[in-house]
C-alpha cells in the first residue's frame, strides 16, 4: 500500500467520523426546524427515528463493507474449499463457522457451494458449518447489530451464532446423513482449482470499493424499507402492547418469534432496523434476536433452493437442529438482558 493510499484513506476516515458524529443533531434540526413537527407527536418521533437512522445505518455499511471487501480477496471459493477439504470434523466445523463471516454468500449461491464443498472431500457437517454462518453471522448483521445496539450485543450475537453453526454442523455429521444428500451431487465432477495471480493491494482496494457498490446496491430498499417500519413502530406502537407480546413476560414469545420468522423472506439490513424499534417499545433482545436469527438463518426460500440438493429428512433435521440452538439463544439473551 503507498503512502499516498495511506493519506487519502486517514483524510476520508476522518471526514466519516466527524459526519457520523453530527447525525443525531442534523436529524433533530431537519424534524423540528426544517419540517416544523410538533414535539412530542407519534409522527415527528418516527420521522426524526427515520432521518437519523437511515444515513446513520448507510455509513456504518459503508465503511465495514468496503473493508470486509478486501478481506474477502484473501478467501474465494477456491481457496476456502482447499482450506477446509480434508479437516477432522472437529476442527473442520469451526473453521468453517469462521470462514462463512468473511466468505461471499447468498440464498442463490447456496446450491453451487455446497456441491462445490462435497465434491472437494468437505465431509457433509463442516459444509453446514459453513452454510449456516455464512448467511446467520454475516457482515451486514454484525455491521448493524454494532450500529444500533453497542459491540457487546454485537458480540455477543456473533459468538452464539458461530457456536450454532459449529454445534448444528458436528451433530449433522454425527448423524451420518450422507445418504440424504441427492445422487446426482455425489456423481458431479469437481471444477477446477486454478486461480489467478494473488492480486495487489490496488487491486484488493478496488475489489472493496466493488463490494460496497454491489452489495449497498442491492441491500438499501431493506434498509429503507426496514427502517421505515422501524420509525412506524417507534412511533404509534404502545410501549405496553408490545412489552405484553414480545417481552420477557411471554414465554412462548421465542418459539413464536422463530415459527413466524422463518416463512419470511429477508435479510439483516431489513430485519436489524425493526428490531430496534420493537426493543424500544418493550420487546425482549432474546425473542427479537430470535425473529432475525430465524429469518436470516432458517428461511423458507434457502429451504426451497436447498431442496434441489437435499431430500427431505435432511433439510428437516437441518431445520430441526438449527431451530433448537436458535430456541436456545433466545432464552439465553433473554435470562441476560
Amino acid at each position: 500500500m503507498t503512502r499516498k493510499h495511506l493519506l487519502v484513506g486517514t483524510a476520508a476516515l476522518a471526514l466519516w467520523v466527524a459526519v457520523y458524529a453530527q447525525l443525531a443533531p442534523l436529524a433533530h434540526r431537519l424534524t423540528y426546524g426544517l419540517l416544523r413537527l410538533v414535539p412530542g407527536s407519534p409522527f415527528s418521533s418516527a420521522a426524526e427515528f427515520f432521518l437519523y437512522e437511515t444515513p446513520k445505518v448507510m455509513m456504518l455499511l459503508t465503511i465495514i463493507l468496503f473493508v470486509v471487501g478486501v478481506i474477502r480477496t484473501f478467501f474465494t471459493p477456491q481457496r476456502t474449499r482447499r482450506i477446509l477439504a480434508g479437516r477432522r470434523e472437529s476442527a473442520g466445523n469451526v473453521l468453517a463457522a469462521l470462514l462463512g463471516v468473511v466468505t461471499p454468500f447468498c440464498s442463490c449461491s447456496a446450491v453451487p457451494l455446497f456441491i462445490g464443498f462435497v465434491t472437494a472431500g468437505v465431509p457433509l457437517g463442516v459444509t453446514f458449518s459453513f452454510l449456516i454462518s455464512a448467511p446467520m453471522v454475516n457482515e451486514v448483521a454484525l455491521v448493524l447489530l454494532f450500529g444500533l445496539f453497542g459491540w457487546k450485543v454485537a458480540v455477543l450475537y456473533a459468538g452464539t451464532g458461530l457456536s450454532i453453526a459449529i454445534a448444528s454442523g458436528w451433530i449433522i455429521g454425527r448423524m451420518g446423513m450422507e445418504r440424504h444428500v441427492e445422487e446426482w451431487v455425489y456423481q458431479t465432477k469437481p471444477g477446477s482449482e486454478d486461480e489467478a495471480t494473488a492480486p495487489d493491494w490496488r487491486e484488493r482496494l478496488q475489489d472493496g470499493r466493488l463490494a460496497v457498490r454491489d452489495i449497498v446496491g442491492k441491500v438499501w430498499p431493506y434498509v429503507v424499507a426496514g427502517i421505515a417500519l422501524g420509525a412506524g413502530i417507534h412511533g404509534y406502537v404502545p410501549e405496553d402492547f408490545m412489552a405484553a407480546l414480545m417481552g420477557k413476560s411471554a414465554w412462548w414469545s421465542v418459539p413464536a418469534a422463530i415459527i413466524i420468522g422463518i416463512p419470511m423472506y429477508s435479510n439483516a439490513a431489513g430485519i436489524v432496523p425493526i428490531m430496534l424499534a420493537l426493543l424500544e417499545k418493550g420487546a425482549a433482545l432474546g425473542t427479537a434476536l430470535a425473529f432475525m436469527m430465524a429469518v436470516i438463518g432458517l428461511s423458507l426460500p434457502e429451504m426451497i433452493i436447498l431442496r434441489k440438493v437435499l431430500k427431505p429428512r435432511l433439510i428437516a433435521v437441518f431445520i430441526g437442529i438449527v431451530g433448537t440452538g436458535i430456541l436456545i439463544v433466545g432464552y439465553l439473551f433473554n435470562m441476560l438482558f
